[in-house]
């Protein structure tokens, strides 16, 4: 029994108080369950496929908000992770993407990069560096002096240390190389029984028996709005050449590997052992196969979501059986994002067009080169932003606000461009919901001096990326995402009013009796649980 002193100011009682109580006044475990392109409409499409233990459990027993929102623009794995588990946006956490621009080197940034600190089972140096903000496991660890059992498991090692944060005791990915599950340095020295699960269980002893093939008569899978009738499929992984590793993250067969280490972390840890809360970040992937559009693989997305009913039921019975689902608070939610749709087919008659990032920074080059004398006025670009020279427009004494005025007026002229923001509009310029939702997208010191909004419909080419990273479809369709609340006296209901993912921790943090993470600035839900 661990004997540890909540030191928050919420925190007024101590353990022997806890154990006094015939009910906790506080969850033992809280787990988080955060799914990768999780759809709310594919959950409800593919009802039917679905046995008891899963999906149908959560909406039976659980807290379900239809329509949870991100409050920013641009959402994917990195950023939404990093929202879910710091209460606020990528204006204040420091995480606007899996990637962006370094403006002093040039060169494109990864999330949670970090050259200081080796990997362990991986050649990958991570660290939640670029993270500006604290978390829900930092102020768990130090509520609990430090003492409190936090963990994040992962497919990917960006949505692993982006919700372990600061202080957790060890983020775990796995290995695209060798299908170990890698750790940091950066959390002390990495733990035994992850190791030990490495020598005897990893998915290296397995991947190579391991064929995915429906779960279901092929003919349960009936939902399919392509024209390219489907009629079976089968995937192995034990080909070499073709990243088999890569490809087994991007299947429903990803999920169980979660779930084995969260068992084997149930076994070798104290976590869910007393009145003082621990917690579990956990991941899933609910995309589809080899991110390849769903038109073309509409058989497979659908097994993804039966294969995940059965995931989710998993890990329900391992928490029930640990630690009892009335002394956890669990919660599972989406990244809010889907892999973009290639462009429609000509003969569909749909607008749109090619906006070349490329092109567009050059072209402005030259406009203000015009205006103001030779120079490399642009400095560089990424995706829809521009990044201009400040050292140059400080060296020839211009005044940057009116050239990112100028800037702007030149760059919404162009065809594709439905608008064009300034930094300075974005801070300081007149409030209206799609400047906020931009501004929160917007942070400081990572992104460029002038947004472009390019039309829906038009196709945003970067012809510096690599193949995968090259196009993007635009689309602004409203997308909605789950939010589901269970255990620990959640009162079961089912709700579509919209509520924001920032209340997902001020909710958690009050129930833990903990400070929230300090940028998060939203109401917590206070009557999600009986009284």
């Amino acid at each position: 029994m661990k004997e540890r002193i909540l030191t928050s100011l919420l925190t007024v009682f101590v353990i022997t108080g806890l154990q006094a109580q015939t009910a906790p006044a506080a969850p033992r475990l809280v787990v988080g369950l955060t799914i990768d392109q999780l759809r709310t409409d594919y959950i409800e499409a593919f009802s039917a496929l679905y046995g008891e233990r899963g999906f149908k459990r959560l909406f039976k027993e659980g807290r379900v908000y239809v329509n949870a929102e991100y409050d920013f623009i641009n959402i994917d794995r990195s950023s939404a992770t990093a929202a879910v588990y710091t209460g606020t946006s990528p204006y204040y956490n420091g995480i606007p993407g899996n990637r962006w621009m370094d403006r002093a080197s040039l060169r494109l940034m990864k999330s949670v990069d970090d050259p200081a600190f080796m990997g362990v089972y991986t050649s990958e140096s991570s660290s939640p560096r670029f993270l500006q903000v604290s978390t829900l496991s930092d102020e768990l660890m130090v509520a609990s002096q430090g003492e409190a059992e936090v963990y994040s498991i992962a497919p990917t090692r960006e949505m692993a240390i982006l919700a372990a944060g600061h202080a957790a005791k060890g983020a775990f990915w796995l290995n695209d190389i060798t299908g170990k599950w890698g750790g940091s340095t950066y959390y002390g020295s990495f733990p035994k029984w992850v190791s030990d699960y490495n020598d005897r269980d990893g998915l290296d002893f397995r991947i190579n028996s391991i064929v995915w093939q429906p779960y279901l008569p092929v003919t349960a899978y009936r939902y399919v709005t392509s024209g390219a009738k489907q009629l079976d499929f089968k995937h192995d992984f034990s080909d070499e050449r073709y990243e088999k590793y890569k490809r087994f993250k991007t299947s429903p067969y990803v999920n169980d590997e979660v779930n084995r280490l969260a068992k084997a972390c149930f076994n070798s840890t104290a976590i869910g052992m007393d009145n003082v809360p621990d917690l579990l970040m956990l991941s899933y992937y609910a995309g589809n196969y080899a991110h390849k559009p769903n038109a073309e693989l509409s058989m497979e997305i659908q097994d993804v979501y039966v294969r995940l009913d059965n995931s989710i039921g998993d890990l329900l019975d391992l928490i029930d059986r640990k630690v009892g689902l009335k002394n956890a608070l669990f919660f599972i939610t989406s990244t809010g994002y889907a892999d973009p749709d290639p462009a429609d087919a000509p003969q569909f008659k749909i607008p749109g067009g090619e906006f070349h990032i490329k092109r567009c920074a050059a072209l402005l080059n030259m406009y203000l080169m015009a205006i103001y004398g030779p120079g490399q006025y642009v400095e560089t670009y990424y995706d829809r932003q521009i990044y201009l020279n400040h050292k140059l427009i400080e060296d020839k004494k211009l005044n940057l606000v009116e050239m990112m005025s100028r800037s702007a007026e030149f760059v919404v002229q162009m065809s594709g461009v439905q608008n064009a923001y300034t930094a300075q509009r974005l801070l300081l310029g007149s409030w209206t919901p799609k400047i906020e939702k931009i501004r929160n997208t917007y942070n400081p010191s990572r992104s460029g001096d002038i947004y472009i909004e390019v039309m829906p419909g038009w196709t945003v080419v970067n012809d510096e990326s690599s193949s995968a990273h090259q196009t993007k479809v635009v689309r602004e369709a409203y997308s909605s995402s789950p939010l589901v609340f269970m255990g620990f006296g959640v009162k079961p209901k089912v709700l579509y009013t919209p509520v924001k993912i920032a209340a997902i921790v001020p909710t958690l943090a009050h129930f833990m009796r903990i400070r929230a993470p300090n940028a998060s600035s939203v109401a917590p839900m206070t009557d999600i649980c009986k009284e």
